[in-house]
């Protein structure tokens, strides 16, 4: 057990310091885009827009280490810059990351994840935390719950994750949890299922094994040229098309990848 739930956040501002430079910042409508000196972070941007920002204009040049602790703040904007300031050291060139298996895409790549992990799911008690956009289009042969925070007409809210989590066998977490500061306390009531954290937004750090959860589902940047563009061009979903491929690797307990998938 974990004595803080800032511990998780003190573990990535851990695993991102040293003295990488940010070279840009570009927050669109759907993700939020770090390039540093050493390569390129995703997290996803805040449902809602604001013209009231401090520091536009400023970040360019500054340390990762001085946006880091950004992940600690209840301003969303300035948490999600913090989170792709850490991706931008943490995912390029990971020995975790490289460990990972390419999911082959069927379909929409947004949901690969899901199809990837959907023969393991047959029978089972799924719960998934964050409404992906198609999922229901897959019709997975499980008793599906998605919780959401801004639920639809088939979802169930927040609160129910106190309710739910413990009962499931498997969890999908979205790796915007992180931002929002629900991470810590989602991942001790899914203690008891396997918890797979996914999404363009995952840090590839195997201490996250320490936090319970058995899968990284997260991305590659396979065209930084591209992604850019996407994101400035307000893309969502389209970044699977044109700038990264999602990847999957099982966690051991001390953080390791485990060559069993």
């Amino acid at each position: 057990m974990h004595p803080s739930p800032w511990s998780i956040y003190e573990r990535l501002e851990e695993a991102a310091a040293g003295k990488a430079r940010v070279r840009e910042v570009l927050i669109g409508l759907t993700w939020t885009l770090c390039e540093s000196d050493q390569g390129f972070g995703l997290a996803m941007s805040p449902f809602h827009g604001t013209r009231t920002l401090p520091w536009p204009g400023t970040l360019a040049g500054r340390s990762v280490r001085e946006l880091s602790p950004w992940i600690r703040s209840w301003n969303p904007h300035e948490a999600v810059v913090g989170m792709a300031a850490i991706n931008a050291v943490i995912n390029p060139g990971s020995p975790l990351a490289a460990a990972a298996t390419p999911i082959p895409v069927q379909g929409s790549a947004n949901l690969a994840v899901f199809q990837h992990f959907a023969p393991q799911l047959v029978g089972r008690r799924v719960v998934v935390v964050g409404r992906y956009p198609g999922l229901d289009s897959l019709a997975l042969d499980c008793q599906l719950t998605v919780l959401e925070r801004q639920p639809g007409a088939d979802d169930l809210p927040d609160p129910a994750a106190e309710y739910v989590l413990g009962e499931a066998d498997w969890v999908f977490l979205t790796a915007t949890s992180l931002i929002n500061k629900t991470f810590p306390r989602l991942a001790a009531c899914a203690r008891g299922a396997t918890l797979v954290l996914m999404g363009p937004t995952v840090p590839w750090l195997g201490a996250l094994a320490d936090w319970g959860v058995d899968y990284l589902a997260g991305v590659h940047v396979v065209d930084g040229t591209h992604l850019r563009q996407t994101v400035g061009e307000g893309g969502g979903t389209r970044i699977f098309e044109t700038g990264v491929r999602y990847a999957v690797i099982r966690l051991m307990q001390n953080g390791d990848p485990c060559p069993c998938l």
